[in-house]
Order: structure tokens, then C-alpha cells, then sequence
């Protein structure tokens, strides 16, 4: 005999019901010790859908669709409380991590990789153990991959590893800053147009977000910088040359604009 009834044998219906008897057992009202024993019956419904029962196997939809009413409704969060489970355990199993940015090696898993890598630098403990490795540094190589799917996918794991947690960048980009730009000074002499085009994207939105003055500061008052923004500009692909919309109305941008504008008139004249 099931242990639900007709109206409690999909995924939604068990987490719907767990959902609102665990706010109950929250309250503390009459009601518990009846909450309590649904709580109970919901928890076996989803082991058996996660584990199978007897000779059933776990049915992969039914575990998938299990998974996405949990997340949508909040109850993973209720739960566990403030703890990540995950991200405790990945902090202390970093091997993981590195084992999915070298997945960008197989052509067969990359992208499977990079999304569950993505996933991980969510969490700003996990992009801080990816961005202090050594194995960072291998970005700038899998972002000039010759399959452009790939390339792709590695430039957008390297995009939210240098922009999605803004205190940690600034800190870290302050801290290897030679290191770091020695080699994107490469992307942006890439012969690939795409690596080329994201890569000034990508640095236009470093340097001005206001996490990183003193990062911009430093970039902006080395002459050879300047010089490779200006080279830049005479680009005839419309995308380079255009990479900075019009910020009229920006102040802050306008502010660095004018700075800009002074470093490069107090630019030393080459001697005749």
C-alpha cells in the first residue's frame, strides 16, 4: 500500500506538503504531533524517489523534477539553516574544484564542467580558494581555445570569477597585479577577434568599477597602457572601436575620463 495517498504522489505535492507542515512545527501550535508525523511521511516519499525502492530503480526525471521543487521552494534553505554543506565541503576538498576548471581539457565534458564550475564560484569561498591557485593562471589559455564553444564557456567562468564578488577581486587583483596583467596584455593582442573584443569589455568593466580605483589608478598612469588603449581605438572592427558606449550623463565615468585625458597629455614627449 503507498504511503500517500492519490493527492501526494508527485514531487510537488510531497514538497508542498513538507513545506507546510515544517511551518507548522516552526509555530509550535496543537497541531504539532500531527506535522510531525507528515514531515516524517514526506521524508520517506523522497528517499524513495532519490534511492528507489526494493528492485525499482530511481526514476532520473522524477529525482530531477524532486530537485527543482525543493530549490523553488525554499525548503533547502529552511532546512539547513544558515550552513552550506557543500560549500563547507568543497572549502575542504579543493581537488574538486581543480578537477572541473581541467575539465575544460576534455572537449567531451567542458561545458558540463564549466556550468558546474560556475555554480561553485557562486559562493565566494569556493571562487576565492579558484582565484588564489596557481590554476588560475590556466584561464588564459582555455579562453583562446580553438573550439569556440569552449572558449566561450572558460571566458564566462573567468568573467564571474573577476567581477561576481567585487571586495575579494579588488583584493586579489591588488595583490598579483603584475602577474595578472603581464597576460592579459596577451588577450588583448589576441589574433582571435572574439578573445580580443571580450577581453577590452571585460577590462572596461574592471577598471571602472569604483572596487577597483586603485587597481585602475595603477593601470592608467603606465604610459605603455595608454598607448595599447589608443592603438586599440584605431581598430576598424566597429566593436572595438565602440567598446565604450556613450556615458555623457555618468559622473563617475566622466571624473575618469578627465583623469585619463590628463595622464595622457602629461605623456613625455619621445625626444627628437
Amino acid at each position: 500500500m503507498p504511503l500517500f495517498g492519490k493527492s501526494h504522489k508527485n514531487p510537488a505535492d510531497i514538497v508542498r506538503t513538507l513545506k507546510e507542515n515544517m511551518a507548522i512545527l516552526v509555530k509550535q501550535d496543537k497541531k504539532t504531533d500531527k506535522a510531525s508525523e507528515e514531515v516524517s511521511k514526506c521524508l520517506v516519499a523522497m528517499k524513495e524517489i532519490l534511492y528507489g525502492t526494493g528492485d525499482k530503480e530511481p526514476h532520473t526525471e522524477t529525482v530531477a523534477q524532486l530537485a527543482q521543487e525543493l530549490y523553488n521552494s525554499g525548503l533547502l534553505i529552511s532546512l539547513i539553516g544558515t550552513r552550506s554543506p557543500t560549500v563547507e565541503y568543497f572549502s575542504s576538498h579543493q581537488e574538486v574544484l581543480f578537477v572541473l576548471q581541467k575539465g575544460y581539457e576534455t572537449p567531451g565534458s567542458a561545458l558540463n564542467c564549466g556550468i558546474m564550475l560556475r555554480e561553485c564560484i557562486r559562493h565566494e569561498p569556493l571562487a576565492k580558494v579558484v582565484l588564489h591557485s596557481e590554476h588560475f593562471q590556466d584561464f588564459f589559455n582555455y579562453v583562446e581555445m580553438e573550439t569556440f564553444d569552449i572558449a566561450s564557456d572558460a571566458f564566462a567562468t573567468f568573467k564571474d570569477l573577476l567581477t561576481r564578488h567585487k571586495v575579494l577581486v579588488a583584493e586579489y587583483l591588488e595583490q598579483n597585479y603584475d602577474a595578472i596583467f603581464d597576460q592579459y596584455e596577451k588577450l588583448l593582442h589576441s589574433e582571435n577577434y572574439v578573445t580580443k573584443r571580450q577581453s577590452l569589455k571585460l577590462l572596461g568593466e574592471l577598471l571602472l568599477d569604483r572596487h577597483n580605483f586603485t587597481v585602475m589608478t595603477r593601470y592608467i598612469s603606465k604610459p605603455e597602457n595608454l598607448k595599447l588603449m589608443m592603438n586599440l581605438l584605431r581598430d576598424k572592427s566597429p566593436n572595438i572601436h565602440n567598446f565604450q558606449k556613450d556615458r555623457s550623463d555618468d559622473e563617475q565615468f566622466n571624473d575618469e575620463k578627465t583623469y585619463l585625458v590628463k595622464q595622457i597629455r602629461d605623456l613625455k614627449k619621445p625626444a627628437s
